[in-house]
């Protein structure tokens, strides 16, 4: 992708501390995006991923917040808002994972699971979709898995929220396509960072699911997003991007 595709907008990668999420700030201040990295509780992380932004990341902000709290979401966009401008891009990129056979699922694991993965894409949509209304711009991806496509017996919690962000894309998608707002989701497959390593404890027999033998690179999964979120995709919406080296 070329540079300055996203020239004078302003980016909110939530979980943008590491792994997928850092990536994705270092291609959006690439191609000229102002970028708030949000992060939880790894200050440290994020603001490496600052110093990794090149030109733009004195353009760029940390934003930390708690993504499963709405008070927090409010307080971060507001933060965010004032410190680069209104939001155009978001990626609803935080997340947690973990692989657990089921008889050891509680169902406080369940509903943190849920807290993160789904309450808080919804909470940082529903921070910055009415400003993207009045203004009839906005650009949405939202970071699933390949979890929330195909069958796992050991992500039965994980798995389900991932398959939520999937329909909650597509029905945003089809909510806000009047106000000329995209929503997409990108469905990672097994990608080379310390969340995917940790969750997946078997790995090289997920290598060898995968068609071309290997794990993605977070760099690969963010070149996508930026696409998505560039207007080289202007008539893509309510889609689920599989990035899976050809797994499904």
């Amino acid at each position: 992708m070329g540079m300055d595709l996203l020239v004078g907008r302003t980016a909110l990668v939530t979980g943008g501390a590491r792994g997928i999420g850092r990536a994705i700030c270092r291609v959006l201040a690439r191609d000229g995006a102002r970028v708030a990295v949000n992060y939880l509780r790894n200050e440290r992380a994020a603001r490496e991923t600052i110093e990794l932004l090149g030109k733009n990341a004195d353009k760029s902000i940390l934003a930390r917040a708690d993504v499963s709290q709405e008070s927090d979401v409010n307080r971060m966009v507001d933060r965010v808002r004032t410190k680069l401008g209104p939001i155009d891009l978001l990626v609803n990129n935080a997340g947690i994972a973990e692989s657990v056979d089921h008889s050891k699922i509680t169902f406080d694991s369940w509903k943190r699971m849920f807290e993160v993965n789904v309450d808080g894409p919804f909470l940082t949509t529903w921070a910055v979709k009415d400003e993207m209304i009045e203004r009839c711009f906005g650009r949405i991806v939202n970071i699933s898995s390949l979890s929330g496509l195909v069958r796992k017996k050991d992500q039965i919690h994980y798995g389900t929220t991932k398959a939520a962000v999937n329909s909650f894309t597509k029905h945003c998608a089809q909510a806000l396509a009047p106000f000329n707002v995209r929503v997409n989701c990108v469905a990672p497959g097994l990608t080379r960072t310390e969340l995917s390593m940790s969750a997946n404890p078997d790995i090289p027999r997920l290598i060898a699911l995968t068609d071309m033998g290997r794990m993605a690179e977070p760099s690969e999964i963010a070149e996508v997003v930026a696409f998505l979120l560039s207007e080289k995709s202007s008539f893509i919406s309510g889609q689920t991007l599989s990035v899976c080296g050809g797994r499904v």
